[in-house]
């Protein structure tokens, strides 16, 4: 891996060298021993990769890729807490009510007073 990455900075040098007007693209081409043709292939791929590398990014690390099935979890899992945080909140809401009437009944029995809705409900 050493000996491609020398060769490809070798290969950079010549190329940055040919576009700054050092050499020409011919001895360019005969330096990297490649056809003119290749050489500006060469050229191109490189300035390409260049003005990508240079191009602005956001900081910090990329992303991580979205994980469509864990992410559907995620959904069904909140809505499942919703869900249970609402069917908690009925409840507790319920026996406040029955609590309620179960006053109201003892309340209107001590009195004397007969709630005929009271009673109804139970």
């Amino acid at each position: 891996m050493k000996k491609e990455k020398k060769l490809a900075r070798q290969r950079a040098s010549i190329i940055l060298q040919g576009r700054s007007g050092v050499l020409s693209a011919t001895e360019g081409a005969q330096r990297l021993g490649v056809s003119r043709k290749t050489y500006y292939e060469w050229e191109e791929r490189a300035l390409e990769a260049i003005a990508w590398a240079l191009e602005n990014r956001p900081a910090g690390r990329p992303p991580a890729p979205v994980d469509k099935e864990k992410e559907e979890l995620r959904r069904r899992n909140e809505e499942l807490e919703r869900k249970l945080f609402l069917a908690e909140k009925t409840i507790e809401v319920k026996d406040l009510l029955l609590a309620d009437d179960e006053f109201r009944v003892r309340d209107a029995k001590k009195n004397g007073k007969a709630d005929k809705r009271v009673e109804q409900k139970r």
